[in-house]
C-alpha cells in the first residue's frame, strides 16, 4: 500500500459504507484538503490481512496518511484536521461548548456505531444482525434525541457545523440501512435532513465513492 509523503497528496484508507470513513471524508472535503483513497473492502476482510495490518493493527478503517503521520481513530483524525487547519473550525472556541460538541460526538462514536459495527455483528450471527442493530440504534439515538435538545440549531450545536455533525449524518444512514423508523427522533431527522444537502456532505456519500458497487451508486 502506497504511503503519503510531506509532499504527495494525503492517503485515505477507506471503504464506501463504513461510517467511521464517512466522517473523515466529510472533514476532508470541509477542510477543503484534496486527498487520493485507498480502498479496503471489509466485507473481503482486507482490514484484516496484510498490507494493511501493517499500517493499521487494529485491522480498523479509517486510516488517513498525512503530513508524514499515519493516523487513526476517526474523531482524532478530525480534531487533528481541525487544530492544523483552524479555517472551518469543527469545534468551538470556548471550552465547555467543545466539550458538548464531544459529548454528542462520542454518545455516536463510543456509544452507538462500535456496538453495531461488521465485527460485533458477525459476532452475533447473521439471523439476529437487525434486531441487534435495531436495539443498539433505538438505544442511542434515544440519548442523542434528548441531549440534543438544550444545543441543537439548525444542527447538532447551533447554526454551525461540528463535528458531531460528521457523526450524525453516517449513524443516520447506518439507521436506515436497519429501518430504523426515524420518526421517533424527530431532532435528529430534521437535522440529517438539512446537512445531506450541504455540498460537503453529498460528496461524502457512499453512493458517491469510487469503491461503491454500480448497482447502490445514485
Amino acid at each position: 500500500l502506497a504511503q503519503a509523503t510531506m509532499t504527495s497528496l494525503p492517503v485515505l484508507y477507506t471503504y464506501f459504507r463504513s461510517s467511521c470513513s464517512y466522517r473523515v471524508r466529510i472533514a476532508l472535503n470541509i477542510k477543503k484538503i484534496e486527498y487520493v483513497q485507498k480502498p479496503i473492502n471489509l466485507l473481503k476482510g482486507e482490514q484484516l490481512q496484510e498490507p494493511y495490518v501493517s499500517v493499521n493493527p487494529m485491522g480498523e478503517l479509517p486510516t488517513l496518511v498525512i503530513d508524514g503521520h499515519t493516523l487513526t481513530q476517526s474523531l482524532a483524525i478530525m480534531e487533528y484536521l481541525d487544530e492544523t487547519i483552524p479555517e472551518n473550525p469543527l469545534l468551538p472556541a470556548d471550552p465547555a461548548k467543545r466539550c458538548k460538541v464531544r459529548q454528542l460526538s462520542h454518545i455516536i462514536a463510543s456509544g452507538i456505531q462500535p456496538v453495531q459495527n461488521l465485527r460485533v455483528l458477525m459476532k452475533h450471527g447473521k439471523e439476529h444482525k437487525l434486531e441487534w442493530g435495531q436495539w443498539a440504534i433505538n438505544k442511542g439515538f434515544q440519548a442523542l434525541e434528548q441531549a440534543l435538545q438544550d444545543c441543537a440549531g439548525k444542527y447538532c450545536f447551533g447554526d454551525e457545523v461540528t463535528m458531531a455533525d460528521l457523526c450524525l449524518v453516517p449513524q443516520v444512514f447506518n439507521a436506515n440501512r436497519f429501518k430504523i423508523d426515524m420518526a421517533q427522533y424527530p431532532t435528529i431527522a430534521r437535522i440529517n435532513a438539512a446537512l445531506i444537502e450541504l455540498p460537503e456532505f453529498v460528496a461524502a456519500h457512499p453512493s458517491k465513492q469510487p469503491d461503491c458497487p454500480e448497482d447502490l451508486r445514485e
